[in-house]
């Protein structure tokens, strides 16, 4: 991939300011994207690090462009304020990454129903909310993708058991991806899921491990930033497909993931079967 590959193409991504979402950004910034983030972390987590102004000092420390806009992807004035940002600073959209995602496994009976209705709604309603504002934008664009961080469709029995409004809320967003693929095939709008083949140590997950050393088991987020820049340098012709890091990685050439970081064993993620 060329080092300007990105060059002049502007990404609206949810989320960001930290994690997988902060390495796709920057990995994207260096090949010469814009980056407009819709993030709520304006003020530092109490436990984890990051803010969506220090994301935006970080892509632009790496030479890329990059504006945040706080705010809610629930909330329809922030997303469309998101969506006015990008085309006011950059002339338009040509990438949408839903990465804004909250996680909760808890079963059934311990969820509490308003941890419920969060994970959909920033899970799958504001990827809705997200593409439905950025639509008449990514139309205008001659290579627009939409990404989403959303698991293939395992449907085992384990999967689905194991933290049935979890699953609901990650499959309802392959669900729509697969849906919005095959609905603008023919405007020319590529929508794809990419999901990691092994759980990824960002602050969240190190911060939610009771034992301190199951995070040496997971990748980097860069594997995932690697992975999603090839699939957006794409043809837009590439669409509807449930696509995991590491095979995109090796299915270009990269025969040795340990860079990436990891440890045998290691973890594998959530619908991921080994």
């Amino acid at each position: 991939m060329s080092a300007d590959a990105f060059a002049n193409r502007t990404v609206l991504m949810s989320g960001g300011s930290r994690g997988i979402g902060l390495a796709i950004s920057i990995a994207l910034a260096e090949r010469g994207a814009n980056i407009v983030l819709l993030a709520k972390t304006d003020t530092p987590h109490p436990k984890l690090p990051g803010t969506i102004h220090t994301a935006v000092d970080e892509i632009q420390e790496s030479g890329g462009k990059a504006v945040g806009v706080v705010g809610d992807v629930r909330n329809v004035d922030d997303v469309q304020r998101a969506v006015d940002t990008a085309v006011s600073t950059f002339g338009g959209i040509d990438i949408v990454v839903h990465n804004a995602s909250v996680i909760n496994e808890a079963g059934t009976a311990d969820l509490p129903l308003k941890r419920y209705d969060l994970m959909q709604g920033v899970n799958v309603r504001g990827m809705f909310a997200l593409t439905q504002a950025a639509l008449p934008h990514l139309v205008k664009s001659p290579n627009a993708h939409i990404l989403s961080i959303s698991p293939p469709l395992n449907m085992s029995p384990h999967w689905l058991g194991k933290f049935p409004a979890y699953t609901l809320s990650k499959y309802g967003m392959t669900v729509l991806a697969l849906g919005f693929a095959s609905e603008f095939a023919a405007q020319g709008i590529a929508v794809n899921c990419l999901w990691p083949e092994t759980t990824i140590a960002t602050a969240a997950v190190k911060n939610l491990q009771v034992d301190p050393e199951a995070a040496s088991h997971a990748r980097e987020p860069e594997v995932m930033a690697d992975a999603a820049a090839l699939v957006l340098a794409r043809s837009a012709a590439e669409t509807g497909e449930c696509l995991i890091d590491a095979d995109v990685l090796t299915g270009h050439g990269v025969s040795d993931l340990s860079a990436y970081g990891g440890v045998e064993p290691l973890d594998y993620d959530f619908y991921v079967d080994r």
